[in-house]
């Protein structure tokens, strides 16, 4: 691999204007390729469970009940909403909603039943029904139903709302979080690199590597099914990644022209050992990524098959673009000073500490690995509710008002499914049997009378909990009507009932997650320990990272669970504490932490590695890669965690996880694990740590992070050799 990625490094270096020619060739064919492919419906099917049963069945019978749906308040501070011009205000409002595309119901709050009435007259709620399906909503949707509902407020009514038609039209399209993300990254590089054009070269590879991905992602979302969301998750992991893998590659260029090299056999020997980690590194984090498939959960597949699109971009950037760079920009890339980049002082100095007296340091960082995973023991998943959103959101605004007027329940309720064979209307007595077993169940506020569907094949009844939808005594009372209640009002009957509704199917959707995790982990943990044995050539290298791995992806549980679950901090970030930890997170948190945690430690490795090669003893070979890579992994997690940190100001409490979750454990990754730990073990380990059984060397691919294959590279020139760190 080494002696292939220096040969192509060292033509687009040369030929680094044809090279640009062809860089802009190829993304402007993939941009005209991404026009033609248009984009999916994201999947959020969860085979196999309840709820998705329901949703079949709304399907097959009443459609209406299985798209997407959102809930208008209408509100008064004085007199009654009934009032004449306030009902007059209302009603032409919903007339306009009910001319939108896709809508197929809009409730009548001023009907005989008078259930969307609060008790004091005040408010009145309406469901609006599409029969569009919630992955095909768009902003335009959103955007649309809030301009009718709105116009209510020229006669003086208070409008709020709140579902998934206004989620879309509330999505942000200002890129914040990744432009707050850019810039601190801008500044973090000037300070390594002291050189404009090495920090220009460096975000040039990431940021052509994130575009290339998005316009991939563009033209395969649809022949593919990705989400609209992994788009995110690649942007997200691409900027990070991505200018974590340009760094390294920049670092070690400059690093081989302060040494004397030449442009070419710079960027060949750049290619070579650290284009080689990056190859190894992006590998593991796609292989890990894209693990998310065993979940089971289509929706979360497919967000890992995209972001392991983005990741590849970024890579094969790193491979290409960067040699373009740094043949346009070799005279001001050499470094002024070779001290810059050669070894730091400082980390020779830390590695010494270190290594000095590994057990206290492996002891100490395993303490405050432990120490931040303390609040995962009690984590719990779940679906956080519109109570998290900020109070000026029109969704929280309408979330509170219907739990003043309704009781918080009010805004979860289940959606009772229930498969009549023979008809409905042959069925009243035992439906009615149901809903009175399903309203004296402990928890249940109310049920209204079973709907038959116009085909009269099935019913449906609506019950209301006492509590809110993210409260964990929701979930246990959909766990007791399932288990218990349900089952015995139906004994001896031909109903079939499925319980479903959004709070329902956020359950079904974390059990689901939560069954598949210990099969996920497995098989990650398996596949990268596999991929870094084939690298280093090791057996006790990969097996114990991948322990301190599990531990740093532990502390960022804790850190997430201690900041939203209890609320140490919560207020500082704008969200209430008491919070779920959404079902997702802590699958796509491993996904993309273990992924990452192996690509510092690849970095870090292959360093020692190479000192180790050319003759270093054990402890002399840690102390020298941490002289030489110590300040590049350092302010290489900086980056990243800076990124993803970025994403803590996004509204939506979905994002301040990610965000947080992720540039928190980055941080504690490098600075306790690689820093501090890995060091620490491999000098116990001594030559152990590279201690391969034969039978197993023969038997593995020989893959060289060290660039041993570089030599002969050009024959007109004279042999490459990667010199001693």
């Amino acid at each position: 691999m080494s002696f292939l990625l220096a040969r192509i490094a060292r033509a687009l270096t040369h030929h680094w204007k044809r090279g640009l020619l062809g860089a802009l060739a190829t993304i402007f064919v993939l941009g005209v390729l991404a026009g033609a492919g248009g984009s999916a419906a994201d999947d959020f099917e969860i085979p196999g469970t309840e709820s998705q049963h329901a949703i079949d069945l709304f399907r097959a019978h009443t459609p209406a009940l299985a798209g997407a749906d959102s809930t208008l308040v209408f509100s008064v501070q004085r007199g009654r909403i009934t009032d004449a011009r306030n009902a007059t205000a209302v009603r032409d409002a919903l007339a306009r909603v009910a001319r939108l595309p896709g809508v197929a119901e809009v409730g009548d709050p001023f009907g005989a039943s008078g259930s969307g009435l609060s008790p004091d007259g005040r408010l009145a709620s309406v469901d609006v029904r599409y029969t569009t399906d919630p992955s095909k909503i768009d902003k335009q949707d959103g955007q649309r139903l809030e301009a009718a509902a709105r116009t209510a407020e020229s006669g003086g009514v208070q409008v709020a709302m709140r579902g998934v038609v206004v989620d879309a039209g509330q999505q942000q399209d200002a890129p914040v979080g990744e432009l707050i993300g850019v810039a601190i990254a801008i500044v973090l590089l000037t300070l390594l690199f002291r050189s404009g054009a090495a920090m220009g070269a460096t975000l040039a590879g990431a940021l052509i590597g994130v575009m290339v991905g998005q316009i991939l992602l563009a033209a395969l979302s649809k022949p593919l099914g990705l989400p609209e969301f992994a788009a995110t998750i690649a942007v997200m992991l691409g900027l990070g990644a991505g200018i974590d893998y340009s760094l390294l590659i920049v670092a070690r260029f400059r690093e081989q022209l302060a040494v004397g090299d030449s442009v070419r056999d710079a960027s060949a020997k750049a290619a070579a050992t650290s284009g080689a980690s990056v190859v190894a590194a992006g590998l593991i984090v796609m292989v890990a990524i894209a693990g998310l498939l065993v979940v089971g959960v289509p929706l979360i597949g497919k967000m890992g098959i995209g972001a392991a699109i983005g990741v590849a971009a970024v890579v094969i950037s790193a491979l290409t673009i960067l040699p373009v760079m740094m043949g346009a920009l070799a005279r001001w890339l050499r470094p002024k000073q070779a001290a810059h980049v050669e070894a730091s002082a400082a980390f020779e100095r830390w590695g010494g500490l270190v290594t000095r007296r590994p057990w206290l340091s492996i002891a100490a960082g395993a303490l405050l690995l432990l120490i931040f995973a303390f609040p995962v023991t009690h984590l719990r998943l779940g679906q956080p509710d519109d109570g998290n959103q900020p109070e000026s959101r029109t969704q929280r605004v309408a979330y509170d008002r219907l739990s003043e007027a309704f009781g918080p329940g009010s805004n979860g309720p289940f959606l009772l499914a229930v498969d009549t064979p023979g008809g409905a209307a042959h069925a009243t007595a035992a439906l009615d049997a149901l809903r009175r077993a399903v309203a004296a169940a402990p928890g249940v506020a109310s049920v209204s009378p079973a709907v038959p569907s116009r085909d009269d094949a099935m019913a449906t009844i609506t019950a209301t909990p006492r509590t809110s939808p993210q409260d964990r005594r929701t979930s246990d009372l959909l766990e007791r009507l399932r288990e218990d209640v349900i089952p015995q009002a139906v004994a001896g009957t031909r109903l079939k009932v499925y319980v479903g509704g959004n709070t329902a199917g956020f359950v079904d959707f974390s059990d689901k997650v939560a069954s598949r995790l210990p099969l996920f982990i497995a098989m990650v943990i398996g596949l990268s320990v596999l991929l870094l044995t084939v690298a280093f050539r090791s057996l006790w290298i990969p097996l114990v990272s991948a322990v301190f791995n599990l531990l740093s992806i532990g502390a960022a549980y804790g850190v997430v669970t201690a900041v939203f679950q209890d609320g140490l901090g919560a207020s500082l970030l704008g969200v209430d504490s008491g919070i779920p930890v959404v079902s997702f997170i802590p699958v796509m948190l491993f996904a993309i932490l273990f992924g990452l945690s192996m690509d510092y430690n690849v970095f870090l490795l292959s360093r020692i590695h190479e000192a180790y090669n050319h003759g270093d003893r054990p402890r002399e070979s840690v102390i020298h890669g941490m002289a030489r890579i110590g300040k590049v992994v350092l302010f290489a997690g900086l980056i990243m965690a800076a990124v993803f940190l970025s994403f803590v100001s996004q509204p939506d409490v979905i994002g301040k996880m990610m965000g947080l979750g992720l540039g928190l454990a980055i941080l504690i990754d490098v600075l306790i694990v690689r820093l501090v730990v890995a060091p620490a073990v491999v000098t116990l380990l001594g030559d152990r740590a590279w201690w391969l059984p034969a039978w197993l060397d023969r038997v593995l691919p020989n893959v060289s992070l060290e660039g041993h294959l570089v030599e002969g590279v050009d024959r007109r020139e004279e042999p490459l050799k990667v010199p001693v760190a």
